[in-house]
């Protein structure tokens, strides 16, 4: 067994030494990650992105395009054998039909490789020719991302991590419960792990349709092939000093021991750790419209999210000896369209200050961080309606459940976010001054002209900060 890691381990960095080079001299390749937090628009931000680098007329903030330097771009089978391929025409029919509808979640890792033909700027452009740069875009969950985290932890200290963080919970009570109830020192019965692995999915499944985004392990809520196996049927249980072989509590160890080196190491191992870029999506009004604990809960993931990257610079020694680096992360609030953009500033700095601790550690290590507040698909217009001898700055838009057309005030956002963050920090259950409220749009019937790509807010300036230093 050690044998065979080492030999594997030395594969592997063959394989990293001739991509670096190959990638240095020939045809640079940028390997970006794209994941989110629940319902945060990962796979419409991919068939847009793609989209609006296929036709650029809406890409001004997107430096070689407003330079006419991008000459051609082209979709071309992704490196990995072994991944499935994004699903991007059916994604972009679903946005651009004549009745468009939001296209599928994520469900699992996907990749798509988009080629870009560029002319070199400065010094160069009189002395070579246009080069290829291969832009290969890894979509995976991000309840996937939050697992890197269990690495570090053994089973008694994750158990008992959960069980205090959900204890107060109402959607963790049945499962809370039982756990409590077992004896797990007792000899191992499959029936009451699974059914206690079932009460826990339960409970995750809940947690996440409440607005909290500690859902962890996440291949739980999107299990796939391994649907029924022993990887996913273990639970968190109270401390149990001294338990026996073979009993509950050993079992339930093991097993979580298995999904760490059998799920969560795999994952790290053949596609994370392969990023160089990486943008993580989230929905900040959702969790604002949920509440104040809800804004805590996604403060502590994405501190989470950013300890799990591994930032830095990638220069080519650096690729070489230590593996690849996240040099750049993009925050970025979607969803944008659903506020007038007099108030895209505020939900900015709201990101911005929800990240505050965890981006000063990346910047400290060198990697570059970003937030932006974008949609990826703008399926809202603007307009301002007078009400009780005020202006209100609307968004109006077609409702997705009901197919109507509306405008909607959502409320207004704090110019401080610490109005937000210090309810939030404190535990409060709502906010005390005001009501922040949601609408779900469909997506807007499009009429694109030839060269324009889906409309959107701020995607370019997105594309700008991700790769544009590599065109």
């Amino acid at each position: 067994m050690v044998i065979s890691s080492l030999a594997d381990g030395l594969v592997r960095g063959f394989e990293t030494v001739g991509d670096s080079i190959n990638e240095t001299l020939f045809e640079p390749v940028i390997r970006l990650g794209v994941t989110g937090l629940a319902r945060s628009g990962k796979t419409v931000f991919i068939t847009s992105l793609v989209a609006n680098l296929m036709d650029r007329g809406r890409m001004p903030g997107l430096v070689a395009a407003q330079e006419e330097r991008i000459e051609a771009a082209f979709l071309q089978p992704q490196p990995d054998d072994t991944v499935p391929r994004f699903d991007y025409e059916t994604h972009l029919g679903a946005l651009t039909a004549r009745s468009p509808h939001w296209p599928d979640s994520t469900r699992a890792i996907s990749e798509l490789r988009l080629s870009l033909r560029v002319r070199p700027t400065g010094m160069l452009a009189g002395l070579q020719g246009p080069r290829t740069v291969h832009l290969d875009i890894v979509d995976y969950p991000g309840e996937w991302l939050l697992d890197l985290a269990l690495l570090e932890k053994s089973y008694g200290q994750w158990s008992e991590e959960t069980l205090t963080r959900i204890t107060d919970r109402d959607t963790a009570a049945e499962f809370v419960a039982r756990a409590q109830a077992e004896d797990s020192a007792q000899a191992l019965e499959e029936t009451r792990a699974q059914a206690l692995a079932k009460a826990f999915t339960a409970y995750l499944n809940a947690a996440r349709d409440a607005g909290f985004y500690d859902c962890t392990p996440g291949r739980f809520l999107l299990p796939g092939d391994l649907a029924g196996s022993p990887v996913l049927t273990f639970a968190p249980l109270p401390p149990e000093s001294g338990a026996p072989r073979r009993s509950l509590w050993r079992e339930m160890e093991r097993r979580f021991e298995a999904y760490k080196a059998q799920v969560v190491k795999p994952f790290f191992r053949d596609h994370f750790s392969r990023i160089d870029r990486q943008v993580v999506l989230v929905d900040a009004l959702g969790a604002i419209h949920k509440g104040p604990q809800a804004v805590e809960d996604m403060r502590g993931a994405m501190a989470d999210i950013l300890s799990a990257f591994r930032p830095g610079t990638n220069a080519f020694l650096t690729r070489l000896l230590l593996g690849r680096r996240v040099e750049k992360i993009l925050f970025a609030a979607t969803k944008a369209d659903h506020l007038h953009h007099l108030q895209h500033g505020r939900l900015t700095a709201i990101i911005e200050a929800l990240i505050r601790e965890a981006r000063d550690r990346a910047s400290f290590a060198g990697a570059e961080t970003a937030a932006m507040a974008i949609a990826s698909l703008r399926a809202t217009t603007e307009e301002t309606r007078s009400h009780d001898g005020r202006d209100l700055n609307c968004v109006r838009g077609t409702l997705l459940e009901t197919g109507k057309t509306a405008a909607f005030y959502p409320g207004a956002l704090p110019d401080d976010p610490a109005r937000l963050l210090g309810p939030a920090r404190a535990g409060a259950d709502a906010w005390l001054d005001a009501e922040y409220q949601v609408m779900n749009f469909a997506p807007a019937q499009l009429s694109l002209k030839p060269g324009d790509g889906p409309p959107h807010i701020r995607l370019d300036r997105a594309a700008q900060f991700l790769i544009g230093d590599r065109l």
